[in-house]
C-alpha cells in the first residue's frame, strides 16, 4: 500500500472515502459498511499522517474497535497502557475497554480499522470528517470553545457511537444546547 497522501478527489472509491483533512491528517477508504454486512461490521483502510495527536480516551460499549497495521507504526492505548504496533500486528479494544490511538512517528501509518458491530460508526465518522475538513473541529482535543461546541453537537447526534463519562455528557449536553441557541449547525 502506498503511504503517500493521495488526492481525495481521485480513485475508484471516491464516494467511499471519508477525508478528515485538512483539520486532521487522516483519511479512510470504506471497505465494508454496516449496510454491506447487515450491521455486523464497519471496516475501513485508514491512513494517518505523521505526528497526529490522539483523540480523547473513549469507550465503545457494544462494539470491538480493532486496528491491524499494514505499514508504519501506530501507538494504541488500551486500558491506560500505550504500546506501539507495527506491520502485521493487531490491537483490539473489547467492548467497554478504554482506548485511543496516535501517530507520534515521522512516517504515516496505514491500517485496517474494524468496528464490530457497525452500529452508527459510519455516520459518526462521516459527520466528524465534515467538521474537521471544514475547520470546525481539529485533531485531538478541542482547542477553542467553538470546537468544543461542535464536538458536543457531534456526540449528541450519535449517542450510541462512543460512551462519555457523566461529566462529559453533562458538558456536551450544555455545549450542544448552546450551539443550537447560537444557530450553529454540524
Amino acid at each position: 500500500m502506498n503511504t503517500a497522501s493521495p488526492d481525495p478527489a481521485t480513485g475508484p472509491n471516491v464516494t467511499r472515502r471519508i477525508d478528515f483533512r485538512p483539520g486532521m491528517d487522516m483519511y479512510w477508504d470504506v471497505v465494508r459498511t454496516g449496510e454491506d454486512t447487515d450491521g455486523e461490521l464497519f471496516e475501513v483502510h485508514g491512513w494517518l499522517g505523521p505526528h497526529q495527536p490522539s483523540p480523547p480516551v473513549h469507550v465503545h460499549d457494544n462494539a470491538e474497535d480493532s486496528f491491524e497495521i499494514v505499514e508504519g507504526r501506530l501507538d494504541v492505548q488500551l486500558d491506560g497502557t500505550w504500546r506501539t504496533y507495527g506491520p502485521g500486528e493487531r490491537a483490539a479494544a473489547a467492548p467497554g475497554l478504554r482506548h485511543t490511538l496516535r501517530n507520534p512517528h515521522d512516517e504515516p501509518v496505514t491500517f485496517v480499522n474494524r468496528h464490530r458491530p457497525a452500529v452508527d460508526y459510519e455516520g459518526f465518522f462521516r459527520d466528524m470528517a465534515s467538521l474537521t475538513s471544514t475547520g470546525k473541529m481539529g485533531a485531538g482535543a478541542p482547542r477553542s470553545p467553538r470546537q468544543a461546541i461542535y464536538a458536543a453537537m457531534l456526540f449528541k447526534a450519535h449517542p450510541t457511537a462512543i460512551r462519555m463519562s457523566r461529566l462529559q455528557r453533562f458538558a456536551f449536553t450544555t455545549l450542544s444546547g448552546l450551539g443550537r441557541m447560537l444557530g450553529m449547525r454540524r
